[in-house]
């Protein structure tokens, strides 16, 4: 790919995510186009689909997150790095609130993101996991799809307060907690 075509792809990508937050994935393209530096022309060679923007938009910041588990590994004590990239996560469900609608439409285009989601969060998760475990942070065991699937479910799509998520995500850490160092 072209180098001025991978700007392009990106300006709108980065302008989608944040039109998306404000205006919802139903957001005008002009309005995306408009934040990104590009014409329409760009846009609809790109993303001939609204459901591929939607989804270059899910997969760039699924990336982002899973990604900082590696950095918060190697910069953190594993409790930390854990507890750091679980607020991440916590952060990004709170943010995808606004996808959730187009995500769950039953568009096709969507069909393979949820196997996407686990393919990139899970290892993500299970070496933060794994670090704190052997560290006796928490306890063994713990799988990383069962705590990705609690902390979605405690940032529930009707809640707006971020700060109370992250006291949600305490409780959770001290449950993992408990039990920590036994055999």
């Amino acid at each position: 790919m072209r180098a001025d075509a991978r700007r392009s792809i990106d300006a709108l990508v980065d302008a989608a995510r944040e039109v998306f937050r404000t205006s919802g994935v139903d957001a005008p393209v002009r309005e995306i186009t408009t934040k990104a530096g590009v014409g329409l022309a760009t846009f609809y060679r790109h993303f001939p689909e609204r459901a591929d923007l939607i989804t270059a938009v899910f997969r760039h910041e699924v990336d982002a997150c899973a990604d900082t588990a590696t950095t918060l590994a190697a910069t953190y004590e594993p409790l930390e790095a854990l507890v750091r990239w679980l607020h991440r996560f916590t952060g990004f469900v709170a943010a995808k609130h606004g996808l959730a609608a187009a995500l769950h439409s039953g568009n096709p285009a969507f069909e393979p993101l949820p196997v996407y989601f686990q393919q990139r969060f899970e290892p993500a998760l299970g070496s933060l996991l794994a670090a704190a475990a052997a560290a006796g942070e928490i306890r063994a065991g713990v799988e990383p799809r069962e705590l990705l699937s609690a902390v979605s479910r405690l940032c529930s799509p009707a809640s707006t307060d971020l700060a109370a998520d992250h006291r949600m995500v305490a409780l959770l850490i001290d449950g993992l907690r408990y039990g920590a160092g036994s055999s």
